[in-house]
């Protein structure tokens, strides 16, 4: 065992992987740059030892930024400040000039409140302490929409200048129906002191049309019918390197190949690989696989988004209470912190899968931050991780997946009405359904 140990705690694979990826510039879903990452990804996987390293090509609603702008009828925004704007992917291409509403927080009780008819609203990218809940941006997007707002700005919570991005658009209808923009924490409360209740114009433009993405598969261990999936995403948004979202996660995935590569004879069911293309858009590339394969053979996702943030592993198990346990047993096997939150989590690549009942982890860090922190912004950059995170984390979660692919390890599958009804206790529904992310009928099937 501590062989293995010493050689993924010495290991440079993930990492020089992780330079890699953030070293290809834009790798947006659709773009030439994705395609890089995910054939770079395909040959990491093969060097590690998987066999059968391959992509799978799907189409993508394409979206490429071009130009945006906020600008004041009354006064100018300030030198130096109009920067810190840029538009939210899949925005429509338009311009539209409307009376400005500060809706703070944009809690979904504030839009019916307010008379927001024909006008833009603006809304902070977290939620108060005493909320029960994270409300998504693209819920408070829908929420304006629904009520009739012509324009959307999403201001960071978190200050330096750092204007916040993340897509917007349903899987019904990709492209959004009113142009959104993200702005810095400064710029938001500039606009909020000068411009509330006053006139202001916003405009998007982008090229709009088709695209290919493509997910990653590579296999290890046993030729069984039944199957580990060990996931990450490959895209990210086209402002910033994306090393914390998701390029840590991917090379963790190539990391953990590495690893199971030189215990593959520990593993009793088959691990899957998948780096997952066009996360960012919609969970396309995981709901495209999700709609290939069959679900009755996949024991649990191990999904790795967030991960080497910070230093103690945060796993979300959805309710299902053999994940609880394996990952109590890997703790206690290392003596070593690992967090879980038995909540659910309808965010990133496991959630096509767990939404059914598949047994699925979200894989992140421990942060007492509300939100992304950097991720989604121009500062999510490869200084801010360490490698000794990645290894120390590659550890255990090489465990983890071996645990999981062993007899040992119970996990059962949970009916997709006992899903459903956890996201009405946990109050996620209503964002769901304003939002189109509602898979199921009124009984929860």
């Amino acid at each position: 065992m501590s062989t293995w140990i010493g050689e993924t705690f010495t290991s440079d694979v993930g990492w020089n992987h992780l330079e890699k990826l953030v070293g290809i510039g834009t790798r947006m879903a659709g773009s030439d740059g994705e395609r890089e990452a995910a054939t770079l990804t395909r040959t990491a996987l093969s060097d590690a030892g998987a066999r059968n390293a391959r992509l799978e090509t799907f189409d993508v609603q394409g979206w490429t930024r071009g130009e945006s702008s906020i600008r004041g009828e009354r006064s100018s925004l300030s030198p130096g400040l109009e920067h810190a704007s840029i538009a939210l992917p899949r925005s429509p291409s338009k311009t539209v000039t409307a009376e400005l509403v500060d809706l703070e927080y944009g809690l979904p009780g504030s839009f019916a409140e307010t008379d927001i008819d024909g006008k833009i609203v603006m809304v902070r990218s977290d939620v108060p302490d005493h909320y029960e809940r994270y409300v998504h941006r693209r819920e408070k997007y829908y929420h304006a929409v629904d009520n009739g707002a012509v324009g959307f700005l999403y201001r960071n919570h978190v200050e330096g200048c750092l204007p916040p991005t993340g897509s917007v658009g349903t899987p019904a209808a990709p492209i959004g129906e009113i142009p959104a923009l993200g702005v810095s924490s400064e710029l938001g409360a500039r606009l909020a002191r000068r411009f509330d209740g006053e006139d202001i114009e916003i405009s998007v433009e982008a090229d709009i049309g088709g695209a290919t993405s493509q997910n990653v598969h590579a296999e290890l261990g046993p030729d069984t019918d039944e199957r580990i999936l060990v996931t990450s995403h490959v895209d990210a948004h086209d402002i910033a390197e994306g090393a914390l979202d998701n390029g840590a996660g991917t090379a963790m995935v190539v990391e953990l190949a590495n690893a199971l590569a030189g215990r593959e004879d520990d593993l009793e069911t088959r691990v899957e690989f998948v780096a997952y293309g066009a996360e960012e858009v919609g969970l396309v590339g995981s709901e495209h696989h999700a709609e290939q394969t069959a679900h009755d053979d996949i024991v649990a996702v191990v999904n790795n988004d967030g991960v080497v943030g910070d230093r103690t592993l945060s796993l979300i198990s959805h309710g299902f209470d053999g994940l609880e346990s394996a990952v109590e047993t890997i703790s206690e096997r290392y003596d070593h912190p690992i967090e879980t939150d038995p909540g659910l989590g309808p965010h990133s690549d496991h959630w096509p899968f767990v939404q059914w009942g598949v047994p699925g982890y979200h894989v992140t860090s421990t942060s007492d931050d509300v939100g992304r922190g950097w991720g989604h912004t121009y500062a999510d950059t490869l200084e801010k991780l360490e490698k000794r995170t990645l290894r120390e984390q590659a550890v255990l979660l090489t465990e983890l997946v071996v645990h999981l692919a062993s007899d040992d390890a119970t996990i059962e599958h949970r009916p997709p009405e006992a899903i459903a009804a956890d996201l009405e206790d946990q109050g996620l529904a209503e964002g769901m359904r304003i939002t189109g992310d509602w898979p199921y009928d009124r009984d929860g099937n």
